[in-house]
Formats: structure tokens, sequence, C-alpha cells
């Protein structure tokens, strides 16, 4: 056998939040051959010493800063909730850590704006996990538009539902819309998808009483429906709703994307309603720790689903690809900054263009070459 191309490197993880997010991470982190050092914090320390303790973790604190700034330490995932990723993601970066952050980006684009210079001026490795990228079909769909499969895009359609049960538990954790918080993932996925063919301008429209009536009359819409026109023309529409009933049997989103092309069309049905369990005896749901549903719709779980000790589905192959790619330099697809900004750019216009009934313009997104 020949060489190796590249020195494989033994790793050190941090993982900065433990609730669910933070758990999948770690827990996927302490089965990677690579790592031989594993940390984990949170804000509720013993928390965070009940995560260590089932991953056997070298480390377990209360502190944040104690692990970014650990010597040992390659690599920092930053699994909080979405309002607080800058704080933690800044340090590290200017650490010299390599960052993986929690979709999006930020809620802001202050705080958004503020990682990627810190990640710019310490030249610093940052993506954002986008994981549903990681959905094999929408990585099928990526490798045919890039082989032209589809000559060019003209445009398409995408649909985002879930129950109302899971918005609720989104807002109980973080005063972020499902636009921001859930939309984002397929504002990223048409980006991709788009190849370098900017969105330039926003038209939305929104209406909803159930969430008001849960979290005051400032929440967010229970459903908007949005179109989105690129530079070339093409034109997308997204649409989402997250206030379907309580006891809708979906365990996370159920989605469609369609893209159309000159030359051909792409079809991606992940609503998954034809896996169907039902027991008398019920399922927990996976987002909502008070929910037993007698009937679920399997593989809807949006991050991925732990099975016989081994987790399949998104955050797995995404957790997984970026410790491959730290540890062997294999390829990555995970989305860069810029990727990142500019979906936050367009979820923000939503939301404007929603609450003013106007058009918005996307303004264009111009951040430095990074790694």
């Amino acid at each position: 056998m020949g060489e190796a191309p590249y020195e494989r490197r033994r790793l050190g993880v941090a993982i900065v939040g433990s609730g669910r997010m933070g758990t999948h991470r770690a827990r996927l982190a302490s089965e990677h051959p690579a790592v031989e050092h594993l940390a984990v914090a949170d804000i509720d320390e013993t928390r965070a010493r009940a995560l260590a303790g089932s991953v056997d973790a070298q480390v377990a604190t209360g502190s944040w800063e104690e692990i970014v700034h650990d010597e040992r330490v390659d690599t920092v995932i930053v699994s909080t909730p979405e309002p607080d990723h800058a704080r933690p993601a800044i340090a590290a970066l200017r650490a010299g850590r390599s960052v993986l952050v929690e979709k999006p980006l930020a809620t802001t684009r202050e705080d958004a704006d503020a990682m990627i210079a810190a990640a710019y001026e310490q030249g610093a490795l940052l993506r954002i996990g986008y994981s549903q990228r990681y959905r094999r079909k929408v990585f099928l769909g990526k490798r045919y538009i890039d082989e032209g499969k589809l000559g060019t895009p003209i445009g398409g359609a995408v649909r985002v539902f879930n129950s109302r049960a899971q918005a609720f538990a989104i807002l109980e954790r973080a005063d972020v819309s499902p636009i921001v918080d859930v939309l984002t993932y397929w504002l990223d996925v048409l980006g991709w998808y788009m190849n370098g063919n900017p969105p330039v301008e926003v038209y939305a429209a929104g209406h909803g009483t159930v969430l008001r009536d849960r979290v005051g009359p400032d929440g967010p819409d229970d459903l908007t429906g949005a179109v989105v026109r690129y530079a070339d023309g093409a034109v997308v529409s997204f649409t989402i709703c997250y206030a379907l009933p309580a006891e809708f049997p979906t365990m996370g989103q159920g989605i469609r994307v369609e893209v159309v092309g000159t030359e051909g069309t792409l079809l991606l049905d992940e609503d998954n309603r034809q896996n169907v369990l039902f027991t008398d005896r019920g399922v927990d749901h996976p987002y909502v720790p008070d929910r037993n549903a007698k009937m679920a719709y399997l593989g809807t779980t949006s991050s991925g689903d732990w099975a016989l000790g081994r987790m399949f589905g998104p955050i797995a192959d995404e957790t997984r690809a970026w410790l491959d790619h730290l540890s062997t330099g294999s390829e990555l697809q995970l989305t860069t900054p810029e990727e990142a900004r500019l979906a936050l750019e367009v979820a923000l216009a939503m939301e404007n263009a929603s609450a003013s009934r106007q058009p918005v313009k996307v303004e264009p997104v111009t951040v430095p070459p990074l790694l």
C-alpha cells in the first residue's frame, strides 16, 4: 500500500451545551475513532456531569470558558440555544479552535458578523450545522444538479410542516420564529442548489393565531408563505407552518422540495407518511418531552434517530463528516460562514416582508475569504 495522502490526527473535542443537540454530538464524538479527549459544558453543571458520565467524557463543567481554552481541545461544537451562539464561538475561534455551530449561525446580523470576523482574524475554520444537507436525498439532489441533469434551475417550491407542540417547545427555549429557526435549513439547501445564483428579493405574507395565543401578540405567524427571486430571475416559493394539531403524528419536519430546471426536475418527498408505527403503549416524542403519541411517522425526526446503540440521519452523518474532515482531511460539505450569513439575511428579509406587506431586497453578503 502507498502512503496516505494526509496525516491522520487525533482529536480533542469540546461540546458547549448539554441539551438535545449537544447530547447527540457528544455521543457521536465519543464513538469516533479519532477522538481521544472529550469535554462537555453546560450552564447547568449537573446536566453537564450527567452527559459526561454517559459518554465517558474526561471533563464536565459549568463553564464553557474552561473547555474552549483547554489546549487539549482541537474543535469546539457550539450547541447552545440559538441566541447564545456568539460568545462561546467567538472565544473558541480566537483561541484557534475549529468551530462547528448549530444552525442558524446567529439570530442577529451583528452576532453573525462578529463570529465571521473572529474566524477571519484568527484564520480559524468555522462551519455551521445546517444538517438537512445531510439527508441522503438532498445530497443526491446536489450531485445531480452539479452534474447538469436539470440544466439551469428556473425555480421550485419548498414546504415545511410540523405540529404546534414542537413550535411551543422551540418558543419556550428561545425567542425565535419558525422562519429563522427552521425554514433557514431549506433556505440553505436551495442556496446550495443554486450554485452561486444569489437571492435578491423576497415577497412574503403570514397569518395565524395559535402561536400568538400561546406566547403573546408579538409571537410569530402560524403559517408564512414567501417567494424568493434569485439574481438570474429564478423564483422559489417557501411555505412553513408550525401549527398543525399537537397530536399530528410527525416526529419532526414534514418536507417537500421541488426544483425545476430547463432540462429536468427534482422532486423530494420527505413527509415519510408511508412509514407508520402505531402502538397502544405510546412513543416518546424526541422534541416534546411530555408527549407520548400512539401513532408516529417513522423517519420524520429532523436530527435523526438512535436505534440499537447507533444514530442514523442528518446529525449523525454531519457530525461524522466534521470529525472525519478534521482527522483525515476528507472533503467537507458543511455550510460555510458566507452561506449561513446569506440564509440568515433571507430569513430576516422574509420576516420583514411579511410584517411590512412589501417586497424586501436581500442585501448582498460579503465576508472575507475563510478556510
